[in-house]
């Protein structure tokens, strides 16, 4: 396989942090990379270098294949609100977009050369096609309002636009930071599908590992600002990444035992004769930085109590809502049992967040009850995320909550101690909020939640912005959770080892309570679609075959007529039974030409000469046809 990109030497730094430093990889035509590593080792800036967004600290060399066209997908894509949907896409498609503009003022120019070239330059780059191609990716994507305002769309629908536009570019190597964060999960199915048949190269950070596995075939790990590769899938990767560290703490330990003899030997040599050993004196010295190091891994330490609950949790009778005309619930009944973990999914818009503002009593229902037990203490981590006050730091933010927080097994430790058990060492304790990367504000704002020590914890996308190794964490602390679950996720891993049943959204407020894990629901779905594959088949073979009797009975009425005609006439009347139809099917292809807005003036004048000579021909025909059909 051809090299399509070389790295040679890059670094970054942010003050006195090194995320990484003078690393080097190749990534050859065809592979499909997941980058893995902890929030803020520098996936992300890691990225940006190799898309030309961002630059290495001290030189370095990032070099793609010469014609390699490269196409990045950003955690936070930055679109003209003013612009409509296609406007914004059409507008950004590079290169192509530039030739479609120098087309059309060509053709206003009226410069014969001009137009040759620009047409020529068409030609390469199939820009006759280019409205056509984005709507079907659009579509594909579920954004069907293309007049749509970009300032108007929500922020999965930003996302899918901007997934669409990656798509368009056709690009030979794809970059992607986290490209399934705020989409639904048919959406993600589409795009995994989407990258598991393209022929093209990625390299991807993801915190979703069913998409990870499915599309990808080589990891890298960054971990302690070095790169490490594995060719395989996740569950592989975890293996040999134990595998790894057991054999560096091993060649570690050895260190550590030549070190002690050696030390020996250096207290015991005389200062007058360490000129003759000097050769061993600098090997006892890389020994012992060799020994010095340390493969103790931070992970975030969840350890929270949750309040006792009572009998009664919520429970919810004939439960509706609508905003204007749109029914959002529509008589929902449920009582909550206790340590009930239930999962909700459904398309963007379908009122999964809605639900949850009627649990928590954000919103009132229109009509019907919900009723919440005594001693009912709700954790709600929102999708929106973290709220806090200008300039506050890490350690107030947690202080305006409590000082001290109760732990699982009874005891109380200080917020201080307890932020350290979320990977905020105490250098970061004063760090301002607002300057808090994403997956460290994740991170604080899932502090801020259960140490109030909810015994219902509601959890909207909780897995936006966690770095795989934290998911692991929040996962097992889930499933030990002594209390009631509710989770809106787009994971589906993440559903799966955490929930029970399933709440699945419909159109109308419809909503249906599956018992299993997101993986089997969608097993149950496969199988329903099979079925119902096979009833409209069986439906649509019985329909062939009663227009097969049907167009048997009518030819033989036909022959019976056609014996009163000539032999001529009746060669005649069979050609106009073939040439009408083609002279229609003609017409149809014409006229949505003329509607694409894509033929220049020539082609326009062309075709609607064109169309006038078949309706002229056709009502020719159509008057012979009858004629002899009367016969």
């Amino acid at each position: 396989m051809a090299s399509f990109l070389q790295v040679e030497n890059i670094s970054k730094s942010y003050g006195d942090k090194v995320l990484f430093q003078n690393i080097s990889f190749n990534i050859n035509e065809g592979d499909k990379i997941a980058l893995i590593a902890p929030n803020g080792t520098g996936k992300s800036s890691l990225l940006k270098i190799l898309a030309g967004v961002d630059s290495s600290d001290r030189g370095g060399e990032v070099k793609f294949m010469k014609d390699i066209k490269v196409a990045f997908l950003d955690q936070i894509s930055n679109f003209n609100p003013q612009n409509t949907l296609f406007d914004e896409v059409y507008s950004r498609l590079g290169s192509t977009y530039d030739v479609i503009r120098n087309y059309e003022q060509a053709i206003s120019s009226g410069d014969e050369r001009a137009i040759e070239r620009a047409m020529a330059a068409m030609d390469s780059v199939d820009g006759w096609n280019v409205e056509q191609r984005i709507k079907q990716v659009l579509s594909s994507l579920k954004l069907s309002r293309l007049d749509q305002p970009m300032g108007e769309l929500s922020g999965g629908e930003a996302k899918r636009a901007a997934i669409a536009l990656m798509l368009l570019q056709e690009a030979d190597f794809l970059i992607m930071d986290e490209p399934t964060n705020h989409l639904d999960i048919d959406v993600i199915e589409f795009l995994e599908s989407f990258l598991q048949k393209a022929r093209c190269t990625l390299l991807m950070v993801t915190h979703d590992r069913y998409f990870l596995d499915r599309v990808c075939n080589t990891i890298f790990e960054l971990d302690r600002g070095e790169l490490y590769t594995y060719k395989g899938n996740y569950s592989l990767f975890l293996e040999k990444r134990e595998e790894r560290y057991n054999n560096m703490q091993a060649n570690i330990d050895k260190a550590r035992n030549l070190l002690r003899r050696e030390l020996e030997w250096i207290r015991a040599t005389p200062q007058a004769r360490t000129g003759k050993a000097r050769y061993r004196i600098n090997a006892f010295y890389d020994l012992k930085d060799k020994a010095s190091v340390s493969l103790s891994r931070q992970q975030m330490n969840i350890d929270v109590a949750s309040s006792r609950l009572g009998g009664k949790i919520i429970d919810c009778e004939d439960v509706c809502l609508s905003f204007g005309e749109r029914k959002m619930l529509d008589d929902f009944s449920y009582k909550f049992s206790r340590y009930e973990r239930v999962g909700i999914v459904g398309k963007n818009g379908a009122g999964k967040s809605t639900f949850l503002n009627l649990m928590t009593g954000i919103l009132q229902p229109d009509s019907g009850k919900i009723e919440r037990g005594e001693t009912l203490r709700i954790g709600y981590y929102r999708q929106q995320g973290i709220e806090f006050k200008t300039g506050q730091t890490v350690l107030e933010m947690v202080q305006d909550i409590a000082e001290t927080i109760s732990t699982a097994d009874g005891h109380s430790i200080s917020a201080t101690a307890m932020l350290n058990r979320f990977l905020f060492p105490a250098e970061a304790l004063n760090k301002r909020v607002d300057i808090l990367s994403g997956g460290e504000q994740r991170r604080l704002y899932l502090l801020t939640v259960l140490m109030r020590n909810p015994n219902f914890l509601i959890l909207d996308e909780p897995t936006n912005d966690l770095d795989i190794l934290t998911l692991n964490i929040l996962e097992e602390y889930l499933q030990s959770f002594k209390g009631c679950l509710l989770i809106v996720s787009h994971d589906r891993y993440f559903l799966d080892k955490t929930v029970e049943h399933m709440f699945i959204f419909r159109e109308g407020g419809n909503v249906k309570d599956f018992v299993g894990t997101y993986s089997e629901y969608r097993e149950y779905i496969k199988e329903q679609e099979a079925e119902d594959a096979a009833r409209a088949k069986a439906i649509a073979d019985k329909q062939a075959k009663q227009q097969a009797a049907t167009k048997t009975h009518t030819t033989t009425t036909t022959t019976q007529q056609r014996k009163k005609l000539s032999y001529k006439e009746q060669r005649e009347l069979e050609a106009l039974e073939i040439e009408i139809p083609q002279l229609e099917a003609e017409k149809s292809a014409l006229e949505e030409g003329l509607s694409s807005g894509t033929l220049s003036h020539e082609e326009l004048s062309a075709t609607a000469t064109r169309i006038g000579e078949i309706i002229s021909t056709l009502e020719e025909k159509e008057m012979r046809w009858l004629e002899l059909s009367e016969i």
